[in-house]
């Protein structure tokens, strides 16, 4: 096969996707890289003739990988996520309001330009998580304990775009992160963001019923494949408090292998002259090729591989 890696400066010495990258190059696989953040890019030209199998993201939120996916998409090209998933949940406003209206147990989220607005917030909603709509890896999440310290956050706030603020969840201070990768989902926990000084190492643990059928959930909810999902434990159960599409995978038992796996059986589900477009409820057998993906075994996760049009 032959992938297209859109992978952000920031990303281009992290084990994800570079070791992805080295295990399909092992298996025979051509992969060319593109950094949409550190080359002048001829964009017409790099879709128009485009033979890949698919085309992968592994950008930072706001940068300039997705538009260049978005551009693929709607050239009838393969994405990895589907492009329309990504920018679904790199906004943190618009992932709130999608994930409430289909169900998922996400906190209600109040979203303002200027950080001040959110001073009209009812203190009966305090303590306040507050941070940057287009935010990733934990960047400018603040828990903001009452009205007067928002009020002394001001300035701190002042020039993050768009942001949201949700009640506080009450949780041990430890978050579960949730990947999914080849149909199967991994659990890991890990210190929360806002508890940073709670000392708990990254660990692998098992996954409870209850929250692996709701991270199973927000890859159909959002029509991702590739992802994770932060969850914290309240008092009332699992809260979903992130997603993120294509994240680190750590802790996921021989992640490059599996992520390899994963990219050619949604390259090879959803490539072809054909053009059909599943909506993301929808679910596709994938068979794997016995010589360049060697099978691990069941999928109990469905998969939503989807060929944008």
């Amino acid at each position: 096969m032959k992938l297209c890696f859109l992978v952000e400066e920031q990303y281009r010495q992290d084990g994800m996707p570079v070791e992805v990258i080295h295990q399909l190059t092992l298996w025979g696989h051509r992969v060319d890289v593109v950094r949409p953040g550190g080359s002048l890019l001829h964009l017409t030209q790099a879709v128009q003739t485009s033979d890949h199998d698919a085309w992968v993201l592994k950008t930072v939120s706001g940068g300039p990988g997705l538009t260049l996916l978005e551009a693929a998409a709607s050239a009838g090209l393969t994405t990895i996520n589907d492009a329309r998933a990504i920018r679904g949940v790199r906004d943190k406003a618009l992932a709130a309001v999608l994930g409430l209206s289909r169900g998922l147990p996400l906190p209600a989220t109040y979203a303002a330009a200027q950080p001040e607005l959110l001073l009209e917030i009812p203190e009966s909603e305090y303590p306040l998580v507050v941070k940057p709509a287009d935010g990733s890896s934990g960047r400018a999440v603040h828990l903001v304990p009452s009205p007067r310290r928002l009020a002394e956050m001001l300035h701190e706030l002042a020039g993050e775009g768009l942001l949201i603020a949700q009640p506080y969840v009450p949780n041990s201070g430890v978050d579960i992160k949730v990947y999914s990768v080849g149909g199967e989902l991994y659990a890991t926990e890990r210190s929360s963001p806002l508890h940073p000084d709670h000392g708990v190492q990254e660990r692998h643990v098992p996954l409870s019923p209850e929250v692996a059928e709701i991270a199973a959930r927000v890859g159909v909810v959002y029509g991702l494949d590739l992802y994770g999902v932060d969850v914290v434990l309240g008092p009332n159960g699992p809260v979903v408090v992130d997603v993120n599409d294509f994240p680190s995978f750590r802790q996921v038992p021989d992640a490059p292998e599996r992520l390899a796996r994963a990219v050619l059986a949604l390259a090879a589900g959803t490539g072809g002259a054909g053009g059909a477009t599943a909506t993301p409820a929808a679910t596709a057998a994938v068979t794997a090729d016995p010589v360049a993906q060697p099978p691990l075994g069941p999928v109990p996760v469905p998969m939503t591989a989807v060929r944008t049009a």
